[in-house]
């Protein structure tokens, strides 16, 4: 089977051109005509058997493009591709960075590759290797919504250490260059680090459009709105650059982080009429958010009944925990949860979660039991909460009711002086935070208790410096009681809390959250 492939490839090959065109071109422009792994394989092979494997440009080129494709489809092929290359340069290292940082399961290889250029001291990065390191970090430490990261393999601190190095370079056209510090603003709002990614932005000589929706939606995502709006103003100002619906993202996200909706509105008529910018469903989705958590519920639905296009389950979603939030009808938060499950090709837990929180909310227990059986017969599990925190350039990740880590003891001990700590503060356990677990009373705080965040929190105090702000990444929306709990903790311990959950940025300091008890 083998050789009836390489027959036909080569067969291939030399059909192409006339007597005069070289076998290098001849290759060249099969691959450009290859459209599926299994071709580009059989020209692989075959370019192996028939070129050089030492420095030959030609060979190197065509290695460098048969690269170039396979790290957009295979991955661990490209990999391959790129062991049998005997003097990697630059563009080489830089596709397999780029096709590392784009793929949802290699984004962690991306920084060892950088790592490993580094190391090799042949090649050094340019201006075309940062950009996609700098997604990775910023990917990795966001925790995307279902992505869980491996703890033992993300180191997390990279991107200051990067950052750190970009301003000791010898060239200073890579710091400077506007591609490589718009991602560096992306990693730091990411990351936690709004001010660093204030102070990247700040201090850039030159600036694109892709810069300034970077920081507005920096600023959106840490709920600071009037600093995303004024940054929206000053773009305006300065007459270079139009705003692209990108910017309107940043921008209607900010109003709906705060509940402003009037400034929501005004800047949704701005961007239809002003600018000519078809709305698009990131931006119908802002705007729903934004009506149904502000208490407009029927005005939310009725946007979405209207929209131009077919509302996602991400949309529906953020109609039933709204519908949760703002206690409205019971009978309400079941249509909505209806449209959730007929728009999804299936069930996900996130659904009977949300709708679990609303019958607990209404004391409906006997539902939140009857939903809690559905889920066991159809075989639909809560999604597990994952925290991460990085303590001394080491990343940690705990999960609810998590026993796995060496110092779970010296933590389950420490979240008991916690929570007498708390409880002497006046802290009652919010038990409709907990609405899938079976029994009442003691079971249901000992839940709470558990929650990843705060296992993750618990690691921290025990573990970080004095002064030293503690960041924590969580994918899921942080509850309700874990919210109080956090208020209190920067509090009593007087310690800063960075949190980013599934939605936004939350920074606990004396008591207070910056979203102000809204999200």
């Amino acid at each position: 089977m083998a050789l009836a492939i390489s027959q036909t490839c080569t067969m291939a090959i030399d059909n192409i051109g006339g007597p005069s065109c070289s076998h290098q071109t001849r290759i060249l422009r099969l691959l450009q005509d290859c459209t599926d792994m299994s071709q580009l394989k059989q020209i692989h092979a075959h370019t192996l058997r028939t070129t050089s494997t030492t420095n030959n440009s030609h060979t190197l080129f065509i290695c460098s493009r048969i690269l170039h494709f396979s790290s957009m489809a295979d991955t661990a092929y490209a990999f391959r591709v790129f062991g049998q290359i005997e003097n990697p340069n630059s563009f080489m290292w830089n596709t397999l960075i780029r096709g590392c940082a784009r793929s949802d399961n290699h984004k962690n290889q991306a920084i060892q590759l950088y790592c490993k250029m580094l190391e090799g001291g042949v090649v050094n990065p340019d201006k075309y290797t940062y950009p996609f390191v700098l997604k990775a970090c910023a990917y990795l430490f966001a925790l995307s919504q279902g992505e869980q990261l491996h703890a033992h393999v993300v180191k997390f601190g990279l991107g200051m250490w990067i950052h750190s190095y970009l301003l000791r370079m010898p060239n200073p056209a890579i710091a400077s260059d506007v591609l490589v510090a718009s991602e560096l603003i992306n990693m730091y709002c990411k990351c936690g680090s709004l001010e660093i990614a204030q102070q990247v932005f700040d201090r850039m000589p030159n600036r694109d459009i892709t810069s300034w929706n970077s920081m507005i939606l920096g600023f959106a995502m840490h709920g600071q709105a009037k600093a995303a709006l004024e940054c929206f103003a000053r773009l305006i100002e300065t007459e270079v650059f139009k705003p692209d619906s990108i910017t309107f993202v940043g921008v209607l996200s900010a109003c709906n982080h705060t509940g402003i909706v009037s400034e929501g509105r005004k800047y949704f008529e701005l961007m239809v009429k002003k600018y000519k910018i078809q709305p698009q469903l990131e931006h119908y989705g802002c705007l729903v958010d934004l009506f149904a958590r502000a208490g407009f519920i029927d005005e939310a639905l009725n946007l979405v009944r209207n929209m131009p296009m077919k509302p996602d389950a991400v949309i529906w979603r953020s109609l039933l925990n709204a519908c949760g939030k703002q206690r409205a009808s019971v009978e309400l938060s079941e249509e909505v949860a209806r449209q959730i499950l007929e728009s999804e090709d299936a069930a996900s837990s996130g659904v009977y979660v949300l709708m679990s929180s609303v019958y607990a909310s209404a004391s409906r227990w006997d539902d939140v039991g009857l939903l809690r059986k559905l889920m066991t017969k159809e075989g639909i599990s809560k999604e597990p909460g994952c925290s991460i925190i990085e303590v001394d350039g080491i990343t940690h990740e705990f999960f609810a009711g998590d026993s796995s880590h060496p110092e779970c003891e010296e933590i389950y001990k420490f979240l008991n002086v916690i929570k007498e700590r708390l409880q002497l503060m006046g802290y009652s356990p919010d038990y409709s935070q907990a609405p899938l677990v079976n029994e009442e009373g003691d079971t249901k705080e000992h839940s709470l208790d558990l929650h990843s965040e705060r296992i993750a929190l618990a690691f921290g105090l025990l573990n970080s410096k004095p002064g030293i702000p503690i960041r924590i990444f969580k994918n899921l929306r942080v509850c309700n009681d874990c919210h109080n709990v956090f208020k209190l903790i920067s509090s009593a311990f007087n310690v800063d809390i960075i949190m980013r959950d599934r939605a936004r940025f939350h920074h606990f300091t004396h008591g207070s959250c910056s979203c102000m008890d809204y999200w």
